[in-house]
């Protein structure tokens, strides 16, 4: 996917946003004042006739224009590369390196390389670690022999290390991941709803699976060894939530526990789609930026493919550039109803 050029209305609506997901993408500059400043400045807006738009800090200063000291614009490429550096020795590393020595190693405090750093990929550094090192052993699970050596060859030091760090986290044991869901109890339940028939479906920690026009065949086909029970008391008052919350999108779900896993990147999308406001919407774009990749824009298409809860995970807030729909798994009829209740407040 190829995103053309931001218009100066576009970029114009990202400063007034303060929108953090531009940052990098281009600088504002204000010819009243002589300085050029990120998208998400803090600084008092400055008048739309008194803006110009550069790609890079190095054009506004060849108009003569100087960098804002309160934010810093000169700073983005530095503070990407710090992060990318960091990103590469936390995969390099056998034991996740402390937040003050990533911060040493970059030039910054540990304080200010923690919001740095979370800003670029919407994780610290210590989750984005914790994030990689249960990837690894998802994707282990999948090719060992055994869990234990799954775990070791994730780069856990003992399977003790793995349990404390994920416990909570993975909601399925770790045989489960390795096995198609085994051991793991699963309540399901198929309801109509005014956008259509609703597949629900949660382990004990949370919603696993939400999606329209589907029912137990395809649950059965995603996690073929678990225990589907349909219904149950706990899962109908959850249940009742979930429903509540997609015929009134416009009320939030932040409240509603789920139970889903994707890689690092994958999880920082879900992160960022699950940040945007019931009634606006944002690009893939501005996503993969979210996530701390902005190039990575196909792999935020992915992901949004890959999210398997659908509205509560809300990658129906993503359009393409321009304004476009895009796409969406169960047909633009639900996403065009979702967007108009949220707008709407409904």
């Amino acid at each position: 996917m190829t995103e053309r050029p931001l218009t100066d209305d576009e970029a114009w609506a990202a400063v007034l946003r303060r929108d953090r997901a531009f940052d990098g993408q281009f600088v504002t500059g204000v010819l009243s004042t002589g300085i050029y400043c990120r998208p998400s400045c803090a600084a008092r807006h400055p008048r739309r006739e008194n803006v110009q738009f550069f790609a890079t800090p190095s054009e506004a200063e060849a108009a003569g224009l100087r960098a804002c000291k309160r934010c810093s614009p000169k700073d983005v490429a530095r503070d990407e590369r710090a992060v990318l550096a960091a990103i590469a020795a936390i995969k390099a590393a056998e034991e996740p390196p402390a937040l003050a020595e990533l911060a040493e190693a970059a030039g910054y405090s540990p304080t200010h390389f923690q919001r740095v750093f979370t800003r670029h990929t919407g994780l610290s550094p210590a989750a984005y670690a914790r994030a990689l090192r249960e990837e690894r052993a998802r994707a282990a699970l999948s090719d060992e022999g055994t869990v234990t050596d799954a775990i070791y060859a994730a780069g856990y030091s003992a399977p003790s290390r793995f349990y404390d760090e994920t416990k909570g986290r993975l909601g399925m044991t770790a045989s489960a991941w390795a096995n198609g869901g085994k051991g793991a109890t699963i309540h399901w339940a198929v309801v109509d709803t005014t956008l259509g028939s609703m597949l629900v479906a949660a382990t004990d920690k949370g919603v696993c699976r939400l999606s329209f026009d589907e029912g137990e065949e395809a649950l059965r086909a995603r996690f073929p060894k678990a225990d589907l029970v349909e219904g149950g008391e706990a899962f109908a008052a959850l249940l009742a939530q979930v429903v509540a919350s997609v015929e009134a999108p416009a009320n939030g779900f932040a409240h509603i526990p789920l139970d889903v896993k994707g890689t690092a990147f994958q999880e920082a999308c879900w992160k960022a789609l699950r940040e945007i406001p019931a009634g606006e919407t944002r690009t893939y774009a501005q996503i993969a930026a979210a996530a701390g990749n902005p190039k990575a824009v196909r792999a935020a298409g992915s992901a949004n493919a890959r999210n398997n809860v659908a509205v509560l995970i809300p990658c129906h807030r993503v359009i393409r550039t321009g304004g476009d729909l895009g796409g969406y798994a169960y047909g633009l009829d639900i996403k065009r109803e979702l967007l108009r209740r949220e707008e709407a407040g409904d």
